[in-house]
């Protein structure tokens, strides 16, 4: 099935917001409003598959959590009164697509990196409304500091939801496609961890490097990572097997990435979470590229 033209469009824009802007999710199945937390491009993470520029400085260095709050109100109000309709892309969106499912804690950035991760919880949780989810879209690197614990705390009282990335089953994997010196095994105890306290989403991106996709040794591996969560206790509520959607701007060795990378086709990715499905037993479902 095509994707709808907003499916495509995942700007960090909208307006004269600053700090808030709606997606057409294909995740989750309507609008999202991201709030992007790190305006100033910073994150722990160097993904080969990031589409934020980050060669370009931004005009925004840092999250204002009064103006940020003052945004959301107004975004929420253009959502649900049915305002939304009149803007590009949304214009061209179905009306039953465009109801308010989350608002997602996501952005240019990595949100737990934020010294009052907490304090934003709590913004966004007194402006929501009830029966939307509030979602952490995270790498998991920050879940073990404890203002970030206090936030998931928050969360968890307010139809919160993590979702949670991991990328690889091995390390070598994990220092290729993410591009950190954050130890892979501290990604996989913050997630067995949090996971050990409340069901999470785990997102995933495959894709080729150089016209190789992963192979099946790192498939199985990545699928007994998901087995370690389990068998730990952990609760995973769904894992979402995605590929690449929009152009690269990771520059990696000088090099952009877009030059290099390029995404599993439609039957590889189907064919990667039926793979996936079988062998943890866990929901899945995979989200296509644009081609």
């Amino acid at each position: 099935m095509s994707l709808l033209p907003a499916h495509g469009s995942h700007p960090r824009t909208f307006e004269k917001f600053r700090y808030v802007y709606p997606v057409l999710s294909r995740r989750s199945h309507g609008i999202s409003i991201g709030v992007n937390t790190n305006p100033n491009k910073a994150c722990n993470f160097n993904c080969v598959y990031c589409q934020v520029d980050r060669t370009t400085s931004s005009e925004v260095m840092c999250f204002d959590l009064e103006s940020a709050a003052e945004e959301l109100r107004e975004l929420l109000d253009i959502v649900q009164s049915g305002k939304l309709a009149k803007f590009a892309p949304f214009d061209t969106v179905p009306a039953e697509l465009r109801r308010l499912n989350d608002i997602a804690l996501s952005g240019d950035g990595e949100p737990t990196t934020l010294k009052n991760f907490s304090g934003v919880i709590e913004m966004v949780a007194g402006l929501k409304p009830r029966g939307v989810k509030l979602i952490l879209i995270t790498d998991a690197a920050g879940l073990d500091r404890i203002d970030v614990q206090r936030g998931l705390e928050l969360m968890d009282a307010n139809e919160g939801e993590i979702w949670a990335k991991l990328d690889a089953g091995t390390r070598e994997h994990f220092k290729l496609i993410n591009q950190t010196g954050i130890p892979f095994q501290r990604i996989l105890r913050n997630l067995t961890t949090t996971a050990q306290r409340r069901p999470v989403v785990i997102q995933s991106l495959f894709l080729k490097i150089h016209g190789q996709r992963p192979s099946v040794e790192e498939i199985s591996a990545y699928c007994d990572r998901l087995t370690d969560i389990i068998s730990a206790g952990g609760k995973i509520k769904q894992v979402q097997i995605n590929t690449l959607a929009r152009r690269a701007m990771t520059v990696v060795d000088g090099r952009p990435a877009w030059q290099f990378v390029s995404p599993l086709t439609d039957a590889e990715l189907d064919a990667l979470a039926d793979i996936v499905r079988q062998r943890t037993g866990l929901p899945t479902e995979s989200f296509c590229g644009q081609t």
